[in-house]
């Protein structure tokens, strides 16, 4: 382990600012989800289903959005791309907490389209201005910055509503995300290298000349022009033809970046997200049902800061582990946290899989920036983050069932073993792959 390359890496003033952007950026979102539940229960009067439906359609958005407003950056550039999330952040959700339940439902999804596509940028914009050994470091970074603001931000958030103030709380992450994102604009930090940049100019100087050739053929002669068009008719067919070819040919070549290696990552991505969030929801229904809600912040200390001081050992590995691996672990480590018989026990169960946190999600968005070409990055890290989140949508519910039907401890039972599947599945479909590749 090198951890002289933290030092190093902080020592590149981009990247100390983008990392430092992307975390202040980070909290005010941290602390929605919390102030948004609250608000639902405690002022507009609705149950905690109605709570939690409004979340899943939040995250729905999110997940949809995540995707086109990465392929916005990569097509418009970063600027261009953040205008309407610095504007819908600010209007969206100042007019929240003013309205009844059944307006807020679309708001949020709306909210959730637009969010700033602050995750999948710093991940997108890290991965051009760092390399090589740098890389790791620099995603651990992150994915330290992560754990960091999601230690903070839900505590301050429920602080707010819980005081009585979860309007103003709520119109101030709308205000505090757009003005993140106008420093963004201004700091515009690069999302793609001066290579892919050449490349681009490359196709741009070869489109303009295939448009002085049509030119040309415009300011032809009248009579080879009327000889052009008696064979208008085939052309046109031909060219029908073509486009009907082309649109077959637009549409691969648009997901080329899609392989089964970037699918295995997304996987892991998505199991991910199960894991956490389904322990997340365990942790609490734990400390409820033995009366101890108060000690849950307690919890949440040693497991997010294992998974700070995990990421910062991983940060200064010399040679990546895989994500899989990463997460198969983390996921079986989560399984003993089912026999917990008080909080400090559960606190100290949580520290195995919480080391392995920020590990699973630094390697396998490094792994993501390894896999796309730049000029796709944005795109496919817009697909990671809909993963991640399509994860969490899918193991907090997971979770609640089983508390519901067994008890506490099954949540964390349920979503551990279906991680730990899910990696057996993915190390034997990538086995049989190698195996079929050897035998060709």
């Amino acid at each position: 382990m090198n951890f002289a390359l933290y030092r190093e890496l902080l020592a590149v003033r981009p990247i100390r600012r983008l990392l430092l952007v992307g975390m202040v950026a980070r909290i005010p979102h941290s602390a929605a989800g919390v102030l948004l539940t609250l608000h639902i229960v405690l002022t507009l009067g609705q149950g905690y289903a109605a709570a939690g439906a409004a979340a899943a359609v939040m995250t729905i958005g999110i997940a949809v959005g995540a995707p086109w407003r990465g392929r916005r950056v990569d097509t418009v550039g970063l600027r261009r791309a953040l205008v309407p999330s610095v504007i819908s952040e600010t209007v969206i959700w100042s007019v929240v907490p003013h309205v009844t339940y059944e307006v807020l439902l679309p708001l949020v999804f709306i909210g959730g389209l637009l969010t700033l596509p602050i995750f999948s940028v710093v991940r997108q914009s890290l991965g051009v201005l760092a390399t090589g050994e740098q890389r790791r470091t620099a995603f651990a970074l992150d994915a330290i910055s992560t754990e960091l603001v999601f230690m903070m931000g839900p505590a301050a958030g429920a602080l707010v509503a819980t005081a009585g103030f979860s309007v103003v709380g709520l119109t101030a992450v709308g205000i505090a995300t757009s003005v993140s994102g106008l420093f963004l604009m201004w700091f515009n930090p690069p999302t793609r290298s001066a290579d892919s940049d050449a490349r681009s100019v490359a196709v741009f100087e070869a489109s303009q000349q295939e448009a002085a050739e049509v030119a040309v053929v415009a300011a032809a002669p009248a009579h080879l022009q009327e000889a052009a068009a008696e064979f208008a008719p085939l052309a046109a067919a031909g060219e029908r033809r073509r486009e009907r070819a082309g649109l077959r040919h637009r549409v691969i070549h648009n997901f080329a970046w899609f392989t089964a290696a970037v699918a295995a990552v997304f996987a892991v991505a998505a199991g991910a997200g199960m894991v956490l969030s389904g322990t997340d929801v365990g942790i609490v229904a734990a400390l409820e049902t033995g009366g101890h809600q108060a000690e849950i912040g307690l919890v949440f200390l040693f497991w997010c800061g294992a998974s700070v001081v995990g990421g910062l050992i991983y940060g200064a590995l010399h040679r990546p582990i895989s994500p899989i691996l990463l997460l198969l672990g983390m996921s079986a480590l989560t399984i003993p946290m089912a026999f917990a018989q008080d909080t400090w026990t559960l606190c100290l169960l949580s520290l195995l899989p919480g080391l392995l946190c920020a590990p699973v999600l630094s390697a396998a968005s490094e792994k993501v920036a390894e896999l796309v070409d730049e000029r796709r990055r944005g795109e496919a890290m817009g697909w990671y983050g809909s993963a991640l989140t399509g994860g969490v949508a899918l193991g907090a519910p997971l979770a609640g069932v089983f508390i519901d039907g067994v008890g506490p401890s099954a949540g964390f039972v349920a979503v551990g073993s279906g991680g730990v599947v899910l990696c057996l599945l993915g190390l034997a479909l990538k086995h049989r792959r190698r195996r079929r590749l050897t035998a060709a």
